[in-house]
């Protein structure tokens, strides 16, 4: 059973720097890509960003500029680091796995930002 233990969430004020980290109990090839969702309070949980097994990136609009998803392929973690936060960024962040055949989601780490 794969499991994706996500950390690094905690609280900051806008304009600042968090980086989160997301673990996965086995090699993150045999993934067809990782990625990052969120969820506020009261909205649909939205893609953050994605990472292929190439290396390929997407972001949404919203943070595009600000936030840079990468991974670590010898350590089996994916990574999403945000810089310029803004309250409208505060939301639960939920790493997320595309295993091919079947998905696989963290636990979700919370991420608020203080105006």
């Amino acid at each position: 059973q794969v499991q994706l233990v996500e950390s690094g969430g905690g609280l900051v004020q806008a304009g600042g720097s968090l980086k989160l980290s997301c673990a996965a109990s086995g090699s993150i090839f045999s993934f067809n890509a990782m990625g990052w969702y969120r969820q506020a309070p009261g909205k649909q949980r939205e893609s953050v960003a994605t990472i292929s097994n190439s290396g390929r990136t997407h972001y949404a609009d919203s943070v595009k500029g600000r936030f840079t998803i990468s991974r670590d392929n010898a350590k089996n973690t994916v990574y999403l680091q945000m810089n310029s936060l803004k309250p409208e960024d505060t939301a639960v962040y939920y790493c997320f796995a595309d295993g091919y055949i079947d998905d696989y989601w963290g636990q979700g780490t919370q991420v608020t930002v203080s105006s």
